[in-house]
């Protein structure tokens, strides 16, 4: 497979979404799980080998990719056929590919393990080359061919995709005495967050290997020490990012792929 793989969280339990018996990341968005639309927009850019990181809820996962080929394509069922020689359906798929092939490898990493660990249990699908990590729940617009330049350009270890988002609430500025000053509602927050779409070189792979631990996490252990070391950069994505963390955020996404597609890279 071409490409540089994409390690794709989807481990997580998904507790702010309530009690939907759905996997969160499986989702239905446009008539596709939403865990497809990132696959699609790595595809796109032409990186389709896809590690899935599984652990809550595995079940759901597996079961969508094992039935893949027949809940998407043309299917015609050939039953009680003498000349297939066996008693097995010869099941024949039709119709074109929506995408290049892809490889998708499940490997169930735990219930709680947390990121860094694992990515340490998908370590022998990696090789020696570089890899993305992205979440199995957010989808941008993001040009990953410029983020691959720009992460070759500036020669360190990893690079994450910072994005800007708004407020939920209106900003009030006022004086002593009460007197407002200014207000905006839902301004755009003045800091980036990690948006996914992160790229790491096999360094950074064989550091979390070397602590090997269940509770090593990404977020809170690696990237602070990337940081510390100067060796973590931010690609700015100023495009459209959206998570879903929610029920309100599922809603968000489903309205946003019938008016405009915004994330369709493809």
């Amino acid at each position: 497979m071409s490409g540089i793989p994409v390690v794709i969280m989807c481990g997580g339990q998904g507790t702010r979404m309530g009690n939907t018996l759905t996997k969160k990341e499986l989702i239905d968005i446009g008539g596709r799980p939403l865990l497809w639309h990132v696959m699609r927009i790595f595809s796109a850019y032409g990186h389709n080998r896809f590690i899935l990181a599984l652990g809550h809820q595995a079940d759901q996962v597996r079961r969508y990719f094992l039935e893949y080929e027949a809940m998407t394509r043309d299917v015609t069922i050939n039953l009680a056929d003498p000349a297939s020689g066996n008693s097995h359906p010869h099941v024949i798929f039709s119709g074109a590919y929506e995408h290049p092939p892809w490889e998708v490898t499940l490997v169930d990493t735990g219930l709680e393990t947390e990121r860094a660990a694992r990515l340490a249990k998908v370590a022998d699908y990696l090789g020696d080359d570089r890899f993305f990590v992205a979440y199995g729940e957010a989808v941008a617009n993001v040009n990953l061919d410029t983020l691959v330049q720009f992460h070759e350009q500036h020669g360190k270890l990893a690079t994450i995709t910072g994005i800007k988002f708004r407020s939920q609430y209106g900003k009030v500025e006022a004086n002593a005495d009460g007197q407002i000053t200014e207000f905006i509602e839902k301004p755009t927050l003045p800091y980036w967050v990690n948006g996914g779409f992160m790229l790491f070189e096999t360094a950074v792979l064989n550091r979390i290997l070397t602590e090997n631990r269940e509770n090593l996490d990404l977020e809170r252990d690696i990237m602070p020490q990337l940081a510390a070391q100067q060796q973590l950069m931010l690609y700015q994505h100023t495009g459209y990012w959206q998570s879903m963390k929610t029920l309100k955020d599922a809603l968000t996404l489903k309205e946003a792929w019938q008016k405009k597609r915004p994330w369709q890279v493809w």
